[in-house]
């Protein structure tokens, strides 16, 4: 009986050494930490699209991001998922910006000519299972009446649903695609290294304990980067031959904006019926075609997109501001001016 009494003793200590242990250790934390997983220790709810997922399931959904088809679980190759477009025609899948705090173009475009990446209307898929919302803004309004619209503003399997049915205008993707693709959006999660957070802020973040009162961490670290992608779509000038009024171009910004943005879907009509190149007749006819409103004016395509024709479902997507501004738009024309001129 004695034995029984100390056994127990001796397993309640036990019990409230691991206990307290759990509510007063440190959070870990290197700069290769998942900021979702961070963020829930500092107190922040779970995202609303976790699931569990493995490394076949994250191959699958990198195939039908970067090549638009799989071998699925069944061992067999799967259709196309569009003929027209692929995720990558529009959505890099890296980190795009310095600052993931910011909507900035211009520090965008900087940063994409520094690590060799695309500029593109769409958001990138590095860091979007860490957003709260998606199709914000103006894309509400482009999507209004669809009944997914609403749905995919805060499920994030929605929305990679209406890209790939609307936006590729392909077929809509199986369940186990949708959670395979999810899986690999999981993969390309924020780590704390992304967040440029100060030694001040990071040493705020390693003193916290679990089961504490962890708020001002949790503020400093969601205030590193955007819950939400802003949308606000553009217009054309008003006299498209003057172009926006008070805006000087400059054309080595605007050669940026042709080989990273133009080039990516237009040369050798890589995603796109019209071809662009870099001779100077292209030019010319840009350039002819810049204060004519039509599928082959700069303005015009940027700002409102240009729809299909001929049959064809394939499409130009637009370019909201926070991903082309007027100022860039008027730098690509004093490019295509330059270049039509020589």
């Amino acid at each position: 009986m004695k034995k029984i009494l100390i056994f127990s003793a001796l397993l309640g200590l036990i019990f409230l050494l691991a206990g307290f242990s759990s509510s007063n250790s440190e959070i870990e934390i290197n700069p290769n930490s998942s900021v979702s997983k961070i963020a829930q220790a500092l107190g922040a709810a779970p995202s609303l699209h976790e699931l569990d997922y493995d490394e076949d399931m994250v191959r699958m959904g990198k195939e039908l991001v970067i090549k638009g088809k799989t071998r699925g679980p069944n061992g067999r190759k799967t259709r196309q998922q569009s003929k027209h477009f692929k995720c990558i025609s529009c959505h890099n899948v890296v980190k795009e910006d310095p600052d993931l705090a910011i909507a900035d173009p211009q520090a965008r475009l900087q940063f994409a000519k520094e690590n060799q990446l695309s500029f593109l209307q769409g958001t990138t898929f590095y860091g979007a299972v860490n957003r709260s919302t998606f199709y914000n803004g103006d894309y509400q309004k482009k999507y209004d009446g669809n009944p997914r619209i609403l749905k995919s503003h805060k499920d994030l399997r929605e929305a990679i649903q209406l890209c790939a049915v609307e936006c590729a205008q392909g077929r809509p993707m199986k369940k186990w695609e949708l959670d395979a693709v999810l899986a690999y959006y999981w993969s390309l999660e924020l780590k704390v290294k992304d967040l440029n957070l100060s030694a001040s802020e990071m040493e705020i973040i390693k003193q916290t304990e679990k089961g504490k009162n962890n708020s001002e961490a949790l503020k400093i670290i969601e205030s590193k980067y955007l819950k939400a992608s802003p949308a606000t779509f553009g217009i054309t000038p008003k006299d498209a031959k003057a172009g926006f009024s008070n805006i000087t171009g400059h054309p080595e910004n605007g050669k940026l904006i042709y080989d990273l943005s133009c080039l990516h879907c237009h040369e050798a009509k890589k995603y796109a019926m019209y071809e662009l190149d870099d001779d100077k007749m292209t030019f010319q006819h840009l350039r002819r075609h810049i204060p004519k409103y039509d599928r082959y004016s700069i303005y015009q395509v940027s700002r409102y997109g240009a729809p299909s024709y001929a049959g064809k479902r394939a499409y130009m997507p637009q370019y909201p501001i926070e991903k082309l501004t007027d100022q860039q738009l008027e730098d690509l024309r004093a490019y295509v001016d330059l270049r039509a001129k020589r």
